[in-house]
């Protein structure tokens, strides 16, 4: 699909959903997310992909909220995209480490059923809460290792120096492709460069990377000539302000 210059996708339409959910909130509220995400699914369904889609058209048609993740897997044959890693990240500002990785698998399996893309999520979320709250990218990261509760993600994130980086629509692919951007850039702008040229979902790769990158250099970091035309941007500001305002300590 052809891409103006500045214009959001997905990544950020749904991640704005889950920070003015926990802003109107006070909390995790996953009729509320959900609610908001279909909201915005009924306004731009071509935005979205199949595993999201297809939750979302369940939801619609009445399905409960609790059921309609492992049916649409089901039908699907699988739920392991990206869709629930690039969107979480609000978690990680919002709430502290501690409270992060079993509200981001609350986050994640709303659509995506498959474990690898909770974890893959949880992991990257707990290292943005511990960035925001003071703490270095090497201790971040080790303290993300310490915590991740699945195998298959441990192996990848933990050792990610060892593989190769495939910017791919599956989700520890993907989480593992921004976080290796990021780990290896020392400044924002390096990180973001080096993940959305890597081709594949550079737009999902570079959400996660620029999470990741700005939890750790700040939002000054940013170089001004990419906010100048994006699109909503000052709505995009204000709720990340009112977010960080109200995070736990």
């Amino acid at each position: 699909m052809p891409r103006r210059k500045g214009e959001v996708t997905d990544d950020t339409l749904q991640a704005l959903a889950v920070a003015e959910s926990l802003i109107g909130c006070h909390r995790f509220d996953p009729d509320d997310l959900m609610n908001r995400f279909v909201a915005m699914y009924r306004r731009s369904p071509q935005w979205f992909g199949p595993t999201s889609s297809g939750v979302f058209d369940l939801v619609i048609q009445g399905t409960p909220v609790r059921d309609a993740a492992r049916l649409a897997h089901e039908q699907l044959g699988s739920s392991r995209s990206n869709g629930s890693v690039m969107r979480g990240f609000p978690i990680g500002v919002y709430y502290a480490p501690a409270s992060v990785p079993a509200v981001s698998i609350a986050c994640s399996q709303l659509t995506h059923y498959d474990p690898v893309a909770a974890h893959a999520s949880a992991f990257l979320n707990l290292m943005v809460s511990r960035m925001c709250r003071g703490s270095s990218r090497d201790e971040s990261f080790r303290a993300a290792v310490s915590a991740c509760r699945n195998d298959e993600v441990m192996r990848m994130l933990g050792s990610y120096k060892d593989h190769p980086t495939d910017p791919s629509l599956d989700a520890l692919l993907c989480a593992h492709a921004a976080l290796k951007c990021f780990m290896i850039s020392d400044s924002f702008e390096e990180a973001l460069i080096t993940a959305v040229n890597l081709g594949g979902d550079a737009d999902t790769v570079g959400a996660c990377t620029g999470a990741l990158s700005g939890a750790c250099w700040g939002a000054g970091a940013i170089p001004k000539r990419w906010t100048h035309d994006l699109e909503d941007f000052p709505r995009i500001s204000s709720v990340a302000e009112e977010l960080a305002r109200m995070a736990e300590d």
